[in-house]
Parts: C-alpha cells; structure tokens; sequence
C-alpha cells in the first residue's frame, strides 16, 4: 500500500489532467443518459415474455398501445362530443406506424356516460414511442379534455419526473452537505473538496453508464438510484480522507502526511467500497432487469468514487497543501476529542444497561415488519399530478373493472387442433382450466361458436357455410400447431389468488405443450424469483462480509457482531418504513412498500454501514495495537471518529433523505429507507452498541482461531 500511495503522491500532476480531460470526455456522453433510459425493470426471462412474443408474432397482438381517454365537457352536446372523437381518431389514423385503432364509436363498451377511451396500437417494435407520443400529443394537445395515457406514456412521464426528482434532490441535499462540511471542517476549501470529487464522480459515472446504456437497456429508476449513492458515498469517502490527512498534516510534511493518509483511511476506503460492491453483486443474482441495473449503476459509480478518492483527491490536497485550512469561517477547534472521550467513558461505565436499551429500541422498530405488504410499481408510482396518471386511473375505475385480470394460455399440439383429436384436447383443455374458482371465463371455439361436445364442432367445420362463419374465431384463437385461449380471473394480477393459480398452473402435467402469460403471470414470474434467489443474495453478503472483515481486523468476534448489528438495525428500517409508508404517517400517502426495496435497501445499505463500522473499528485495533488495552482503545476510536462519522452520516442522510420529497414513489421509498437506516447505524449502533459489545467482550474482541496475538506491552508509552 505504501509504494501505491507514494506512486500516487508523485504523480499528482498525471493525475488531474487524466481527471480533467476524463470529465470533458466522459461529460459529453453523461447529457445523453437520460435519453437512453427506458422502462421499470422489472423484466426478467421466463414464459411471460415467450407468450408474449407470440401474441405479438402469431396473433397479432400489439407491440405497444396508447391509450385516448376523451372527456365530454358541461357544456358540450352529445352531437358535438361524437365528432370530436371522430375528428381526432381520423387525424391520428392518418399517422405512420398505427397500425389499428379501436373506437368508442364502433365499441359501445369503450364510451361511458361522459367519458370515452380509443385504443391507439402499433405492431412495429423498435419504433421510437417517445416521438410517436409527441406525433399523437400534437394532435390531441389543443384540447384539455383530451389526454393520451398508456404504458409507453407512463413510461416516459416517468423518465421526466426521475431527471425533475434529481435536480430537486440536489437543490435540497447538497446545500446541507456543504453546511455540514462545514461544520466539520471550518474552512471553505476543505469543505468544497468532497463536492468536488462528489461531482466528478457522478459526471464519470453517468457518462460510463451512457456507454453501457448503448448496448443494453437500462431502467429509468438507474438516474435517481445512482447519483443517489454515488454522490453519498464518494463525499463521504472524501470526509474520511480529508479529516486524516488534516489529523496526519499536523505531525508531518505534506507528501508524508499524504502517504499516511492513502495507508490508513485510503485501505478503509477500499474496504467498505468493497463491501458495497459484494451488496450489488450479490444483487445481481436476481435475474430481473432492474437489480442488474442497479448492480451496474451502483458499482460503477462507486468504482469512479473510489478512484476519484484515492488519486484525484490526493493530487489536489498536494497541490493545496496547507491552503486546505484557507478561508475560515468557523472558529478553529483545537481538540475535538474530549467531550467524545468523556462521552466514551460514560459508555465503558454501562455497557449492560446501553446495550440492553438499544437492542429494545431495534426492537420496537422491527415490531410493524409482520404488516408488511409488497407490491410491484405500478402507474402509482408517478406522482399524482400527472395527467398521464389521472387519465389511466379513470380508463381503469371506469371500463377495465378493477377485480379482473387476464391470462394467456399458449398450447401447442403436433397435428394442429381442428381435427376431432385436437377438438378433443381443446375440450378438456378448456374444462381443465374452468376448475378453480378464480377462473371466470375461458374464451375457445367452443366458447365463440356455442357448441358444447367435439363431435359436433368436428361436424360444424366440415359443413362450409358453419365454417366460414367460425372462420374469424379460428383466425382469432389458433395458428397452425399454437392455440391461444384468454382466461378471465375473477381477482386482480397483482392479488396472491392469481400469482398462486399461475404457479400451480405453470408447474401442472398438461397433455399438451402449454405456456402461460398475461399480467397475473409477469407478477408470479417477478415475485417467484425474488423470493427464490433471495436466500442466495442473503447468503454471498453474509459470508463474503464476513470474510472480508476478517481479513481486515484479524478477528472472527467482530465481523459476526457487525454482521448481527447490521440485520437488526436493517429489520428496525423496514419496520419504520411500513408504519411510514403503509400508515400514511409524516405526510406520506398510503402506498404499500415496492417489492423491490427491501433487496436495494438491504444490498446497498449493509454495504455502506461498512463504511462506518471499518473506519471507526480501524482507529480501535490501531490503538488496541500500540497499547494491548480494549477499554483504552474503545474510548480512543470513539473519541477520534465519532465527530467525523456522524458528519458523514448526516452528508449520507441529507444527501439520500432529500429523495423524501421527490415524486417517483418506489425511489421515495429507497431514499427514505437508506437515510433511515444510515441514521439508525450511525447513532444507536455505532455509537452505542458497538462501543457497549466492545467494552463487554474485552480481548476476546480479536480473537481469531489458531493465531496467537501479538501484543505490545501495556507499559509501553
């Protein structure tokens, strides 16, 4: 580490022209991110998206729809309403790429007292939505009674409210950092420092994300959730760094002091990003879209703080020397350390007591957990003042019926299905999957044509004229060997019924090749593979923090209670987010918790909290090395690190926490809950247990199997 860090110090000039001419090249793909971002996420390879594909493919179903809800004014005759849909739907009709729209006109069922919908649908699936959607809205957008909603809408509403919650984040997170850091530091340009590198970070990180984003699909959740970590962590990496070198400054020359620095709080960097890296790794073991992008995002912005951490960091506090202390506006500390100090012995004096009494508060918190209820995003997660939003939840209340859900079932049988063995199967296909009460209609020939035995459709299609008349049905439900059968549930896609039916029915023996699809199967898809994995996920987190944490401090004692202190200060989140979130309390609507935060939540934060467990515990095993004293060492840690710890984790709150009054709910959740979390790790477990547990296990804090400590002697000075 120590050639590393002296490489380092000797080439800080290389060092800010490459950062420099990074950021120019790099910025000029970071703009285009936003652009590239399309969807939720949450896609993932199964049977869903293969029926789907042959829905599109086979039957004709649309790639994409939009959908027209028209409304009719007070004011404004029946007459007058007609033809103002009839005017609109001839306009966009005349659009290139519409390749069929359904009308109210024609479809009684699509008009409702004042209210009507047209369906806009567009077989070409590469096409451009984002422009097809500002074609349809010129034609539409003369007239406020007339709204274009549908999944491509929401979608890219989405994509506008993510880029507006971020600038609106970082109005309100990064004038509080900057006041903390100067609280923490008193200067002006020390406290300017980590924005810079914070800065940088996210320009690299956006413009590598950019790069990838060429190649791949990425979420639209990626522009909120990435500079939401990356900016936390690397200010946050550049406190730590800048308090050390400032500590270390005062013993010795600037170089020396840098060198220092880089060995001791650069390894504490380089651990805790490791830890956060395994978080997003290990989330990657979920194969849906949104966690691999997150895992993307998430390691390459923390891979560009680390970097900007370590090399443009240092390059420039040599450039700066002892100007880091210019321009002072708060009155210099001297000595920062007793009132922590003292504060440390009062801990050292009740171990039981505190220990006991924050285990109870932990506890208190994770007691709503029981309540908590998971759902996919959905159209809820775009704030309500969208119009996009307003119009779906009409077109829904109103004509989709909000207790219903369909299902697509494929079957495939060699020989086709309108000889009298296939009629057969179909048959007993049909009345298979009538059984379960959920079911409320199975749509077949059978169905459409009225004829209830096999023999009598067999009869039906060999007379020409019954043929021709069934003709459109067959058209509609078989092509070649592939029957595509709808089934109406009773109870809505997102509802435990529907994900249970689809698993049962997915995992059935069948006579024939059968797939599954519609909504109720995307959501079964979705939950299934979260909860299949995330014993996986929980597991290569658990042990590889373990290890490395072992390495680290040289003890098994202290990565077990890290790793213990660190459930249940996560279990005490989710709790308080479920009384938050679910109750309604502080202002939040009601909403239930998005299925995807308590993954994100505990991947990221399990990661982070690492950042202040590794630093605080390393200046403890520093002096617990010089002096062989626990007690000592405990109150040392605590009295160097307990300013700057809390100071980052109010940047790590502030930054995270200003996501609380953003829009896009599911990214409302994860600010709040990380900011939650840090708060809870930083105060009742850094500060109060692991100094109570420390002070309770004495030496046995470093034990380590089969290794005999080393000490130096307590009477050394």
């Amino acid at each position: 580490m120590r050639r590393l860090a002296s490489l380092i110090v000797r080439s800080y000039k290389f060092l800010i022209t490459f950062w420099i001419i990074a950021a120019i090249g790099m910025g000029y793909f970071a703009i285009q991110l936003p652009s590239l971002l399309e969807g939720d996420g949450f896609r993932t390879d199964g049977e869903y998206e293969k029926v789907e594909n042959i829905l599109q493919e086979t039957f004709d179903f649309p790639a994409s729809t939009l959908l027209v809800l028209f409304e009719q004014g007070e004011d404004e005759s029946n007459e007058s309403f007609r033809s103002t849909i009839s005017n609109k739907l001839t306009e966009l009709d005349q659009l290139p790429n519409v390749s069929s729209i359904q009308s109210p006109l024609k479809d009684e069922s699509m008009k409702k007292e004042n209210l009507a919908y047209a369906s806009l649908h567009f077989d070409n699936e590469s096409l451009n939505m984002a422009q097809v959607i500002e074609n349809v809205k010129n034609i539409t957008g003369g007239n406020e009674d007339i709204t274009v909603t549908g999944a491509p809408v929401i979608s890219e509403d989405i994509n506008k409210a993510s880029q507006n919650d971020l600038k609106r984040a970082e109005l309100i997170g990064l004038p509080f950092a900057l006041l903390i850091l100067l609280i923490a530091f008193g200067t002006v340009v020390a406290s300017l420092l980590p924005l810079i590198i914070g800065g940088m970070t996210i320009v690299i990180g956006f413009g590598v994300l950019a790069l990838v984003g060429k190649e791949m699909e990425l979420s639209i959740f990626i522009l909120n959730i990435a500079p939401m970590i990356g900016l936390a962590l690397s200010i946050d990496f550049a406190l730590l760094f800048i308090n050390r070198y400032r500590e270390e400054l005062q013993k010795q020359d600037k170089a020396a002091a840098l060198i220092t620095t880089i060995e001791t709080a650069g390894r504490s960097i380089l651990f805790s990003a490791l830890c956060v890296f395994i978080g997003l790794a290990a989330m990657s073991v979920i194969r849906i879209d949104i966690f691999t992008n997150i895992a993307i995002g998430g390691t390459v912005v923390i891979a560009a703080a680390v970097l900007s951490s370590l090399t443009l960091l240092p390059s420039l506090l040599y450039v700066l020397g002892q100007r880091i202390h210019k321009w002072r506006i708060i009155p210099y500390e001297t000595d920062t350390t007793p009132r922590w100090r003292k504060f440390g012995r009062v801990v050292m004096k009740h171990p039981v007591i505190i220990a006991l009494v924050s285990f109870v508060i932990l506890l208190i918190g994770v007691i709503p957990v029981s309540n908590m209820n998971l759902s996919i995003p959905t159209i809820t997660a775009l704030p309500e003042s969208y119009d996009s939003r307003a119009a779906y939840e009409k077109i829904d209340a109103e004509f989709m019926g909000d207790s219903q859900s369909t299902a697509y079932v494929i079957a495939e049988r060699e020989g086709g299905w309108l000889g009298s063995d296939g009629l057969e199967q179909m048959k007993q296909l049909q009345e298979k999957l009538k059984e379960p009460d959920t079911v409320n209609s199975v749509q077949t020939l059978y169905s459409e044509s009225d004829i209830g035995s096999a023999d009598k459709l067999a009869a039906a299609l060999d007379r020409q004229q019954t043929r021709e008349q069934l003709e459109p049905a067959i058209d509609q439900f078989i092509e070649d060997d592939q029957l595509m059968i709808p089934v109406q549930l009773s109870v809505t896609a997102n509802s435990d019924e529907a994900q249970d039916l689809l698993y049962e029915w997915s995992n059935s023996d069948w006579e024939v090749t059968t797939m599954f699809g519609g909504q109720p199967k995307f959501n079964q898809e979705i939950y299934t593979e979260i909860f299949d994995k995330i014993g996986i996920t929980l597991a290569i987190i658990l042990v590889s923090t373990f290890i490395i944490l072992t390495i680290a401090f040289k003890s098994v004692v202290i990565p077990l209670k890290a790793i213990l202190m660190n459930i249940i200060g996560l279990s005490s989140t989710f709790g308080i987010l479920v009384w938050l979130f679910q109750g309604g309390h502080f202002g939040m609507n009601e909403t239930d918790i998005s299925l995807i935060l308590p993954v994100i939540v505990f991947s990221l934060v399990f990661g982070l909290s690492m950042d202040y467990e590794v630093f605080l515990i390393s200046r403890i095993q520093e002096f617990y090395q010089e002096t062989g004293d626990n007690t000592k060492a405990t109150i040392e840690g605590l009295a160097n690190t307990s300013k700057i710890i809390t100071s980052a984790a109010l940047i790590m709150i502030v930054i995270t926490g200003a996501f609380a009054f953003t829009g896009v709910v599911p990214v409302k959740q994860i600010g709040v809950g990380i900011a939650i979390a840090i708060f809870i790790d930083a105060t009742i477990i850094r500060l109060l247990l692991v100094p109570s547990l420390m002070k309770m296990l004495g030496d046995w804090n470093w034990w380590l199997p089969f290794r005999r400590k080393k000490r130096k002697s307590q009477t050394q000075t």
